[in-house]
């Protein structure tokens, strides 16, 4: 519980650090009520982590991490489509903050590029933005 009580786990997550203290039929007896009583969802895990990476980090980076915490896929998929609406006003924004002016050359432009790439947004996205295509 004390796990739970400071921030949202994904299943295996908890699983994970859970495992040095129980045996494994315990631990997965644990979740299913844990879940039974919603106090654990890989939903409300992969909104709270969304909701924390939002306006610095793209949809590309979220996704990664969502399957290194172990969430399923048809939740990623929800929070990914969700994330994917806010990617372009997320992008312009770190980029504005990081950059503020068009690369002068090709050399600038790739330095933006690989930020931008690095901070998880699509590559279209990246483009688009350093490109300084309006919508």
């Amino acid at each position: 519980m004390n796990y739970l009580a400071r921030r949202e786990h994904s299943r295996a997550e908890l699983a994970r650090k859970l495992s040095p203290h129980a045996e494994a039929e315990a631990i997965t007896a644990l979740l299913d009520q844990l879940e039974r009583e919603n106090l654990l969802s890989n939903a409300r895990f992969a909104e709270a982590l969304a909701h924390s990476r939002a306006g610095r980090h793209g949809s590309v980076r979220l996704k990664s991490e969502l399957r290194e915490k172990g969430v399923p896929e048809s939740v990623i998929t929800e929070v990914i489509a969700q994330a994917r609406e806010a990617d372009l006003a997320a992008a312009r924004a770190v980029w504005r903050k990081k950059f503020g002016q068009p690369p002068k050359d090709s050399k600038e432009r790739a330095r933006q590029q690989r930020f931008l790439l690095g901070r998880g947004f699509p590559s279209e996205v990246v483009r688009r933005v350093v490109g300084g295509e309006e919508d």
